[in-house]
This record gives structure tokens, C-alpha cells and sequence, in this order.
């Protein structure tokens, strides 16, 4: 088997993928954290049994996907308590979540949908956070999306508006650099002025990712099923600067790589944190 190299920094850690369980298991890779979908351990399964014991040696960022903070309907309550369950088993080092919904009359739907950027979005959301944390008792961090469209009335730019969430809530940030540099090239707009508009003090993880070209238009879409490309490196790089060294997670969903590989990349963003981390943030 190939040696692998060390991680270079304590702070990057991988997507925790059920292929990959038994290998991680066995080897014990050198990884800060594991991160999961919070929806996939809700019952009492194997993946959960397996998950516990791998909890023993690495610390776990549970990410939720299904919370809706953006809906206009009320939390599901149901779906929280689940939640709070299971962060009392796992005791996870982070918990995140998105700026989103998801669910409309009790249906949830197989995507993460944008939500106009205006005051009604803006309080309805904080009080969906402070809710939210209140229920699971866990301060949330917030995940910037990946933008393909925009609502006709949104004035309040996107890092202005998730600044705010996290002055009125308390809550941390989650930033995605791959989304921001998706949504910087679908829409024009410069993804380093994004990042300068963040709250340093705010940013609890950064996630990194593939994404690739869609074939009948020109737009980029995050689909987690490749290396990071160049220019989301060099704009980690830029965030790390901003920042400093956050915990950082390389993501990926499709399209599955061996588990070399996922540690290669694991490899890379730690040796740009521990190069760009001494530069004094902006």
C-alpha cells in the first residue's frame, strides 16, 4: 500500500462516506475531524454503531441538511429533537446547517433552495436560528449556498445578509469557499470583495470542494465530485489570510474517489493553512 503522507495541518479534516468507513477504520489516517450529514444517523443503524466508534479517536462536525431555516413555515419540531438526540450521542465538535429551506407542507424536497435576501427573509430566518439553537442547545454555523438564480427583490447582499444573521443570533458562519467561487463566476462578481465583506470573528469551518462546467450554458455547479480547482485554492488561500486557521473539510459527494486521494487533498489544504495562517488577517 502506498505510504501516505501526513496531514500538514491539525485543522483539515474529510467527509465521512460509507465507502471509505472500513479503510478509515483500519488505518487510522491522520485527519483533525470527520464530518457527516446529520439526517444519515438519526436511527439507530449500523452506520451509526460504526460512527460512534470511530468518534473514540476523532473528533465529529454533525451538517445538517434538512433544518429549512429559510422556510416560511414553522420549524419541524419533530426533526430538532432528532437532532438534539443525536448531538447528545456524538458530542460533535461543530454543528452547521444552510442558508436555505427545504421543506414546504411537510414535504422535503431533494435540494437546498435560495431564499430572497430582504428585512421579512432576514427576521424570519434570524428567528428560525435562534429557535434552532435554543432547541438543540448548540451554536450553529451557518453555510453560504451556491447561487444559480436570483429573487427580482433582493437588496441586501448575500455576506452583508449572513454577517447579519450571525450579529443577531450569535450564531458562526460556515464558509464555503468553493460556493462562493461558483457563485462569484455564475453572477460576476469578485469572490475576494465576498470574502472581505465576511465577520472574521464569525467563521467556524470552511469547506472545500469540486465542482464542474455545465454543458449548455455558462455556469458553474458545486457538485462535490472532483479535486478542488485551482482558482477555489488560491481563494482558500485568500481566506485563510482573512480568517486564519479555521477547521476546514474537504467535501465529496459524487462520484467518490478512492481514499488516498481524499486524504491528497486533505494534504494540500493543510499545507496552504500552515503557509498563508501567519499573514495578519485584513
Amino acid at each position: 500500500m502506498t505510504k501516505r503522507r501526513p496531514i500538514a495541518s491539525c485543522s483539515v479534516g474529510i467527509g465521512l462516506r460509507s465507502p471509505h468507513v472500513s479503510e478509515i477504520a483500519a488505518t487510522r489516517p491522520e485527519l483533525a475531524f470527520l464530518e457527516v450529514h446529520a439526517e444519515n444517523y438519526m436511527a439507530e443503524t449500523l452506520a451509526l454503531d460504526r460512527l460512534l466508534e470511530l468518534r473514540r479517536d476523532y473528533p465529529v462536525s454533525l451538517h445538517g441538511v434538512a433544518l429549512s431555516l429559510g422556510s416560511a413555515e414553522e420549524l419541524d419540531r419533530r426533526h430538532l429533537h432528532r437532532f438534539k438526540a443525536l448531538i447528545e450521542r456524538i458530542e460533535p465538535m461543530l454543528v452547521s446547517e444552510h442558508l436555505a429551506w427545504s421543506a414546504i407542507d411537510g414535504t422535503y424536497l431533494n435540494d437546498l433552495l435560495p431564499l430572497p435576501y430582504n428585512e421579512t427573509s432576514l427576521d424570519l430566518f434570524c428567528r428560525h436560528v435562534e429557535e434552532a439553537q435554543e432547541a438543540l442547545g448548540q451554536r450553529l454555523l451557518i453555510e453560504n449556498p451556491s447561487a444559480y438564480l436570483r429573487y427580482r427583490y433582493s437588496p441586501i447582499p448575500e455576506p452583508e445578509f449572513i454577517g447579519e444573521v450571525a450579529l443577531r443570533t450569535g450564531c458562526g458562519i460556515l464558509c464555503d469557499v468553493n460556493n462562493i467561487y461558483v457563485s462569484a463566476w455564475n453572477f460576476g462578481f469578485d469572490p475576494v470583495a465576498y470574502l472581505d465583506a465576511l465577520p472574521v470573528d464569525a467563521i467556524g469551518e470552511i469547506h472545500l470542494a469540486g465542482h464542474h462546467a455545465a454543458e449548455d450554458v455558462d455556469i458553474l455547479v458545486d457538485d462535490h465530485g472532483s479535486r478542488v480547482a485551482k482558482p477555489v485554492w488560491e481563494l482558500y488561500a485568500a481566506a485563510i489570510r482573512r480568517f486564519g486557521s479555521v477547521p476546514t473539510l474537504i467535501e465529496w459527494d459524487t462520484n467518490l474517489p478512492t481514499l488516498e486521494v481524499l486524504l491528497d487533498e486533505a494534504n494540500h489544504a493543510g499545507e496552504l493553512a500552515h503557509v498563508h495562517r501567519y499573514v495578519d488577517a485584513a
